[in-house]
């Protein structure tokens, strides 16, 4: 027991404390910690206070604290953690949260500690205000630092408990706690699971948000002020708007958040010194957060938070933040193209380039061939750059590649390439070679992802809107199409994929996409004889017909027969299986039929025929009451039947047989009825 004193007393050096260990091993602290029968005069817990004091001694090696008589006492360190302290127990108490830091800071230590219990019991430590809660709550941080989504898991009653202590302790203070609290708070607030769906989260969201109010609506030296942004941008990713309450209080709140976030944005960026933005990063990246916010919450028509006016002072607000965001960007120099604040700079100023089309336009025009090269530059390497401490910018979903900056500038270049001088730009850039291979290896990470039933990825939604990139340039630059010799890879892939994409129900959108882009190039060699993947598609190769096959498929099945309510009257609706679907499709299935009506290959008829499409028009046409199908649907079906009618005879066969003659007439299809006429 002399040992025991002398390590207790600090007395020990390094290789002291290793020979104690190699003479006594941990057989003797063993026997210490399991005995229950104190010497006489001495209190309950001494033997096992002396075991644990020999523990504590030997886990100031580090070979030794992640030894497995170490960690499988862990158990032991919980229980004396969380049982009634008395002053006769603090030593204890110490030596076990040496022994908890030793283990943590140890490769398998704190995979061991969430497992064995020891954030439960370091969460009741703190909140019961326990001897050493300050070391629990260190210990803690530590321990979401690396594992957050598991001690989630396994432990969200007891952290949840923390977060309650911690926003009613934010809440109340009136010193510079409050601040010392703002940088605790953001680590006990979980993206999953959400705190809106608990009512106690939800209460300690309210709390936060009601401290938080106090504190932003208050004079603030800038040392106070960031914690607070920062911890704002944490609540906001993990729970959007959610937790600002509507009202005139809420607004006004949210309406602050955003304008500070601006001004800290422009105060950093417009004149930047390159060590006072090189301090300001983390912050600054909190700004953005709050300003995607801003962005939705302006765009939001249903129960939005703001009134009518405040959106439009914040959008002349924030007008002036990506100003700032772009002059910045427009200094960015080659060595920091990995620097993980540009990436969030770009990524921020994708989402305003997607909603707000109009503003900024020269200064991004200017800035396009840097986004252009700074895409293809993380495209291409699969950046090595760190994403930010919290709150961290980057959504891993889907894709799963964080440095994928080219996904959060995909629909604002789907809004440029719909102009002119930006779409010029754009095309001397290689965006559109570059748009070719991502959508390329978008496709690969869809297909090797192995249930159909996922919910909507950021994967399909690139590759949605990169489609969408590909109908401007159809419409407005066929030359390049027929030009660029990356349109003949994606062609090819077009023809592939829709054949497997079109049975699984819930891409249905992506497959409308492709369908209507594989029409559309494929009808543009009807004008040129130097097109590249013209002989795939005119001289019906395998891939060509099961596209075609494909697409008629989804063109024919796209309407149906209903009796209207209240009646036996048939009209024509929407398929069930397009219903859900046809807000984001109906557009592409009337510009695909009219693409289909111009690529009328001499073999496309047979195809149309083997699929009864028109036996099936027929009957839908004879059935329904006229008055039922709009003008402009009528007017597509029309245009996809005189091509067949003048391509083919079997077609024309087929519509006549079927009262052709009877529901031309009905319908007013005058050029269809002509043509049946002449042929």
């Amino acid at each position: 027991l002399q040992v025991t004193k002398a390590v207790r007393a600090g007395e020990v050096d390094a290789k002291t404390r290793r020979q104690i260990f190699d003479a006594i091993g941990f057989t003797f602290p063993n026997r210490l910690l399991t005995s229950r029968q104190p010497p006489a005069g001495c209190p309950e817990h001494t033997f096992r206070a002396l075991g644990l004091t020999l523990l504590a001694c030997f886990c100031t090696d580090p070979e030794l604290a992640g030894h497995s008589q170490i960690l499988n006492k862990i158990p032991t360190f919980n229980d004396i953690l969380v049982s009634p302290s008395n002053p006769d127990s603090t030593s204890m108490i110490d030596d076990v949260y040496q022994c908890l830091s030793a283990v943590m800071a140890t490769t398998r230590g704190p995979r061991e500690l969430v497992t064995k219990g020891t954030v439960s019991a370091l969460c009741q430590a703190y909140v019961n205000c326990s001897y050493g809660s300050d070391r629990a709550l260190t210990l803690l941080l530590g321990l979401l630092a690396v594992a957050e989504a598991k001690c989630w898991r396994r432990d969200a009653p007891h952290l949840l408990a923390v977060l309650s202590k911690l926003s009613n302790d934010f809440l109340k203070a009136e010193d510079m706690t409050k601040f010392e609290l703002c940088e605790v708070l953001p680590h006990f607030i979980p993206l999953l699971p959400p705190l809106t769906q608990d009512s106690q989260g939800r209460e300690c969201l309210h709390r936060l948000y009601k401290g938080l109010a106090n504190v932003l609506g208050s004079k603030l030296r800038q040392s106070q002020r960031d914690p607070a942004l920062k911890l704002a941008a944490c609540i906001v990713q993990a729970c959007g708007s959610e937790w600002i309450p509507a009202g005139n209080a809420g607004s006004k709140f949210l309406a602050l958040l955003v304008n500070l976030a601006c001004v800290e944005v422009r105060l950093t960026l417009e004149e930047p010194d390159p060590l006072e933005v090189e301090g300001k990063k983390e912050v600054v990246t909190a700004c953005y957060v709050l300003i995607e916010m801003g962005i939705q919450e302006c765009l939001r028509e249903e129960k939005p938070l703001l009134e009518e006016e405040q959106k439009m002072q914040l959008m002349r607000i924030m007008e002036e933040a990506f100003g700032a965001v772009i002059f910045y960007l427009r200094q960015v120099k080659e060595e920091e193209l990995q620097d993980p604040f540009i990436f969030a700079s770009v990524r921020i100023l994708g989402a305003w380039m997607a909603e707000e089309t109009s503003s900024l336009k020269q200064e991004i025009c200017e800035l396009l061939p840097f986004l252009v090269r700074y895409a293809k530059k993380h495209f291409e390497e699969g950046s090595t750059a760190v994403s930010l401490p919290q709150p961290e910018l980057v959504s891993t979903e889907g894709s799963g590649l964080p440095q994928d900056a080219l996904r959060f500038l995909l629909p604002g270049f789907c809004h440029l390439t719909a102009e002119d001088r930006p779409r010029d730009i754009l095309i001397s850039e290689g965006a559109p070679a570059l748009l070719c291979e991502y959508f390329l290896r978008q496709w690969e990470v869809l297909t090797s992802q192995p249930a159909s039933l996922t919910p909507l990825t950021s994967t399909e939604m690139s590759l949605q809107t990169v489609c969408g990139i590909f109908l401007n340039l159809v419409v407005t630059a066929p030359d390049l199409i027929r030009q660029d010799k990356t349109f003949s890879s994606l062609m090819d892939m077009l023809l592939k994929s829709l054949p497997l994409l079109l049975p699984q129900k819930d891409h249905l959108v992506l497959a409308a996409n492709i369908a209507t882009l594989g029409l559309l190039m494929a009808r543009i060699p009807a004008s040129s004889n130097s097109f590249l993947f013209s002989l795939s598609v005119l001289q019906g190769t395998q891939s060509a017909k099961e596209f075609f096959r494909a697409t008629i498929r989804f063109l024919s099945q796209a309407h149906t027969t209903q009796a209207a309510p209240g009646s036996d009257v048939l009209t024509v609706t929407v398929s069930p299986a397009y219903a859900s679907a046809w807000a984001d499709i109906s557009e592409l299935w009337f510009l695909g039929m009219q693409a289909l009506a111009g690529c009328l290959f001499p073999w496309l008829p047979q195809a149309v025929l083997q699929a009864r499409w028109l036996e099936g028009l027929s009957e839908l046409l004879t059935r329904v009451a006229p008055a039922s199908v709009d003008f402009e649907l009528i007017a597509s079906f029309q245009g996809v039947l005189v091509e067949l009618a003048r391509a083919s005879k079997p077609c024309r066969d087929v519509i006549l047989s079927h009262r052709g003659r009877e529901w031309v007439n009905l319908y007013g299809m005058a050029a269809l009825e002509q043509c049946l006429t002449e042929q």
